[in-house]
Protein backbone atom coordinates (compact mmCIF):
# COMPACT_ATOMS: atom_id res chain seq x y z
CA UNK A 1 0.00 0.00 0.00
CA UNK A 2 1.57 3.32 -0.82
CA UNK A 3 0.34 6.66 1.08
CA UNK A 4 -1.64 8.38 -0.89
CA UNK A 5 -5.78 10.80 0.05
CA UNK A 6 -7.43 9.42 2.66
CA UNK A 7 -4.77 6.87 4.22
CA UNK A 8 -3.62 7.01 7.42
CA UNK A 9 0.21 6.78 7.70
CA UNK A 10 2.04 6.57 10.92
CA UNK A 11 6.02 7.79 10.85
CA UNK A 12 9.18 7.99 12.53
CA UNK A 13 11.12 11.57 11.55
CA UNK A 14 13.52 13.98 14.16
CA UNK A 15 13.52 17.75 12.62
CA UNK A 16 16.46 19.55 12.58
CA UNK A 17 17.01 23.45 12.02
CA UNK A 18 19.81 24.95 9.70
CA UNK A 19 22.01 24.50 12.71
CA UNK A 20 21.34 20.37 13.58
CA UNK A 21 19.28 21.57 16.40
CA UNK A 22 16.38 18.68 17.17
CA UNK A 23 13.32 20.68 17.16
CA UNK A 24 11.36 17.80 17.52
CA UNK A 25 10.59 14.18 17.13
CA UNK A 26 8.26 10.90 16.66
CA UNK A 27 9.52 7.64 18.07
CA UNK A 28 8.32 4.24 17.61
CA UNK A 29 6.85 4.45 20.72
CA UNK A 30 5.21 7.50 20.05
CA UNK A 31 4.83 7.98 15.97
CA UNK A 32 3.21 10.63 14.67
CA UNK A 33 -0.03 9.52 12.22
CA UNK A 34 -1.71 11.82 9.75
CA UNK A 35 -4.57 11.21 7.15
CA UNK A 36 -2.96 11.98 3.75
CA UNK A 37 -4.87 15.11 1.62
CA UNK A 38 -6.29 16.88 4.69
CA UNK A 39 -3.18 19.50 4.56
CA UNK A 40 -2.72 18.82 8.32
CA UNK A 41 1.07 18.72 8.12
CA UNK A 42 3.00 21.19 6.18
CA UNK A 43 3.24 20.91 2.24
CA UNK A 44 6.38 20.28 1.36
CA UNK A 45 6.65 17.12 3.98
CA UNK A 46 3.00 16.19 2.63
CA UNK A 47 4.12 15.92 -0.88
CA UNK A 48 7.37 14.18 -0.05
CA UNK A 49 5.43 11.61 1.42
CA UNK A 50 3.03 11.07 -1.81
CA UNK A 51 3.71 7.11 -3.12
CA UNK A 52 6.11 6.42 0.00
CA UNK A 53 5.50 3.01 1.36
CA UNK A 54 6.11 1.02 4.46
CA UNK A 55 9.68 1.15 5.31
CA UNK A 56 10.66 3.58 3.20
CA UNK A 57 12.97 6.19 4.68
CA UNK A 58 14.65 9.24 3.52
CA UNK A 59 15.59 12.96 4.29
CA UNK A 60 13.96 16.13 3.10
CA UNK A 61 14.94 19.53 3.51
CA UNK A 62 11.75 21.69 3.51
CA UNK A 63 12.06 25.84 2.40
CA UNK A 64 9.61 27.82 4.40
CA UNK A 65 7.61 28.89 1.95
CA UNK A 66 6.59 24.64 1.58
CA UNK A 67 6.74 24.45 5.85
CA UNK A 68 5.28 27.42 7.80
CA UNK A 69 6.32 30.69 5.51
CA UNK A 70 8.62 33.16 5.96
CA UNK A 71 8.30 35.36 8.58
CA UNK A 72 5.98 38.63 8.83
CA UNK A 73 6.97 41.91 10.59
CA UNK A 74 3.48 42.82 10.76
CA UNK A 75 2.58 39.74 13.07
CA UNK A 76 4.30 41.58 15.71
CA UNK A 77 3.07 44.56 17.82
CA UNK A 78 3.08 46.12 20.84
CA UNK A 79 0.59 45.54 23.79
CA UNK A 80 -0.06 46.63 26.85
CA UNK A 81 0.81 44.46 30.01
CA UNK A 82 -2.73 44.57 31.30
CA UNK A 83 -3.43 42.14 28.49
CA UNK A 84 -1.91 39.47 30.38
CA UNK A 85 -4.07 40.15 33.54
CA UNK A 86 -3.38 36.95 35.90
CA UNK A 87 -0.35 35.90 34.62
CA UNK A 88 3.13 36.04 36.97
CA UNK A 89 5.50 37.88 35.94
CA UNK A 90 7.90 35.26 36.26
CA UNK A 91 6.06 33.59 33.24
CA UNK A 92 6.09 36.68 31.03
CA UNK A 93 9.76 36.68 29.73
CA UNK A 94 10.92 36.64 26.23
CA UNK A 95 10.06 33.64 24.68
CA UNK A 96 7.21 32.51 26.52
CA UNK A 97 4.70 31.26 24.70
CA UNK A 98 1.10 31.36 25.11
CA UNK A 99 -2.39 30.28 23.20
CA UNK A 100 -4.83 32.60 22.09
CA UNK A 101 -8.18 32.63 20.20
CA UNK A 102 -8.22 34.92 16.75
CA UNK A 103 -10.87 34.62 14.42
CA UNK A 104 -8.17 32.04 12.46
CA UNK A 105 -8.74 29.94 15.58
CA UNK A 106 -5.95 28.83 18.17
CA UNK A 107 -2.81 30.69 17.33
CA UNK A 108 0.47 30.41 19.25
CA UNK A 109 1.75 33.67 20.39
CA UNK A 110 5.88 34.18 21.80
CA UNK A 111 6.80 37.00 24.33
CA UNK A 112 9.75 38.87 22.28
CA UNK A 113 10.21 41.04 24.55
CA UNK A 114 8.97 43.00 27.93
CA UNK A 115 10.03 46.62 28.40
CA UNK A 116 7.53 48.28 31.69
CA UNK A 117 4.24 47.96 30.67
CA UNK A 118 4.50 47.14 27.00
CA UNK A 119 5.07 43.84 25.89
CA UNK A 120 6.20 43.11 22.29
CA UNK A 121 4.49 39.95 21.04
CA UNK A 122 5.10 37.90 18.00
CA UNK A 123 1.84 36.25 16.31
CA UNK A 124 4.31 34.30 13.15
CA UNK A 125 4.70 30.58 14.01
CA UNK A 126 7.77 29.52 16.25
CA UNK A 127 9.03 27.91 12.69
CA UNK A 128 8.27 30.96 10.30
CA UNK A 129 11.36 31.48 8.46
CA UNK A 130 13.31 28.20 8.98
CA UNK A 131 14.56 25.72 6.66
CA UNK A 132 13.28 22.29 8.35
CA UNK A 133 15.66 19.17 7.75
CA UNK A 134 13.70 15.92 8.28
CA UNK A 135 14.50 12.40 8.18
CA UNK A 136 11.60 9.83 8.65
CA UNK A 137 10.45 6.25 8.39
CA UNK A 138 7.24 4.96 7.34
CA UNK A 139 6.11 2.77 9.98
CA UNK A 140 2.67 1.63 8.86
CA UNK A 141 0.03 2.58 6.27
CA UNK A 142 -3.99 2.05 6.44
CA UNK A 143 -7.39 3.29 4.85
CA UNK A 144 -9.14 5.82 7.07
CA UNK A 145 -12.35 5.07 8.02
CA UNK A 146 -15.75 6.92 7.04
CA UNK A 147 -15.27 8.56 10.64
CA UNK A 148 -11.59 9.74 10.67
CA UNK A 149 -12.62 10.78 6.27
CA UNK A 150 -15.32 13.05 7.72
CA UNK A 151 -13.03 14.59 11.05
CA UNK A 152 -10.44 15.11 8.42
CA UNK A 153 -7.67 13.49 10.76
CA UNK A 154 -6.51 10.10 12.35
CA UNK A 155 -8.30 8.55 15.47
CA UNK A 156 -6.63 6.99 18.13
CA UNK A 157 -8.65 3.42 19.21
CA UNK A 158 -11.44 4.83 20.97
CA UNK A 159 -12.08 7.83 19.66
CA UNK A 160 -10.11 11.12 18.74
CA UNK A 161 -10.52 12.57 22.24
CA UNK A 162 -13.12 15.38 21.37
CA UNK A 163 -16.57 16.77 20.27
CA UNK A 164 -17.40 17.08 16.43
CA UNK A 165 -20.35 19.32 16.00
Amino acid sequence: MKISDNKIASLTYTLKNDDGAILDKADNESPFLYMHGTGGIIKGLEKALENKEVNDSFNLIVAPEDAYGERDPNLTEAVPRTMFEGIEDENLVAGAQFHAQTAQGTQIITIADVEGDMVKIDANHPLAGETLHFDVAVLDIRDATEEEIAHGHPHAPGGCGHDHA
